[in-house]
């Protein structure tokens, strides 16, 4: 007979990717967690991990099992409850962030969000988010969307907010600032600042180099933050999303780069019917506030 032990073992494997990991959160020996699994794939009679040295994963049946392991854990805490005042839930939602979103973009999804539900973000790449919807562990990720993937395509999953070009930020005193347009060896001789977070980092550091273009560099890092403001501060130019240039900064499209994004709202399996009103409210409140959100950076909408 399947036990609650069993479901509470085998969800703490499958969220933390690992035997040691779910005995260190579950407060157990891990010798308990590898036997309680081991007795659950016989009761099932399957497979529900795949194990190698670096990490634990789910096979197809344990994804299927997955979604039924967590109803049943919540149908236990259900049953812990009954009779007592129920607790206000936390967080209501989870939401997934990528971390090229722009502050004020970002601060106002949150906000709006926040008016109904109690928010954890989880910061993350686009990889990792997904896998965090389809695992449960997320409920909604603003994150990027493929050709297609949005609701006027039909998909009812997804929600399409800002398509924007990548375009070449710099001091708002550049040479290029009112230029609208630079070649790439218009600014071959100019300092640049690494973004190691940019989601096209390897495609745009081969058009420089099939350009002809090998630049010095001011600073190379992930926090998006301090990259755009040392170049507002006039330590170099970068490539970045139109939307995370901030005041001070003058933006140019970028002569055969062509490259651009789709940012939007994904929700997982595990997203709250009461939070689709909500949702909904905010979507158009965002898209209406996207002219603004641009005005209050350096790039235009």
């Amino acid at each position: 007979m399947i036990k609650r032990a069993h479901i509470r073992h085998f969800l703490a494997v499958a969220d933390g990717g690992s035997f040691k990991q779910a005995a260190a959160r579950l407060h157990v020996t891990q010798p308990t967690v590898s036997t309680s699994i081991a007795e659950l794939e016989r009761l099932t009679g399957s497979a529900l991990f795949v194990r190698d040295r670096r990490h634990v994963r789910l096979t197809e049946a344990g994804g299927a099992f997955l979604s039924i392991a967590r109803d049943l854990e919540a149908g236990f805490r259900r049953a812990d409850q009954f009779g007592r005042p129920i607790p206000e839930q936390w967080p209501g939602l989870k939401l997934g962030v990528i971390s090229t979103v722009s502050g004020p973009m970002l601060e106002l999804i949150a906000r709006e969000l926040a008016r109904s539900f109690g928010i954890e973000l989880v910061e993350g790449d686009d990889r990792d988010l997904r896998a965090g919807l389809g695992s449960g562990k997320l409920h909604l990720a603003l994150t990027l969307l493929g050709q297609g993937e949005d609701a006027a395509a039909g998909d009812s999953a997804a929600d399409l907010l800002l398509e924007e070009p990548y375009v070449l930020v710099m001091p708002g005193e550049h040479r290029f600032a009112a230029a609208g347009q630079v070649a790439p060896q218009d600014i071959a001789g100019d300092i640049m600042i690494a973004r190691r977070a940019c989601e096209v980092l390897q495609p745009t550091s081969r058009f420089f180099t099939d350009a002809g273009v090998r630049p010095r560099f001011a600073l190379r890092s992930e926090n998006e933050d301090r990259c755009m403001r040392m170049v507002a501060a006039g330590l170099g130019v970068t490539v970045a999303p139109r939307s995370l240039a901030p005041p001070g900064t003058a933006t140019a499209e970028i002569l055969g780069y062509g490259l651009s994004r789709r940012l939007g709202l994904v929700r997982g399996p595990a997203f709250p019917a009461e939070a689709a009103e909500r949702l909904a409210a905010t979507l158009e409140i965002v898209t209406a506030s996207l002219p603004s959100l641009a005005s209050r950076s350096g790039g235009a909408p």
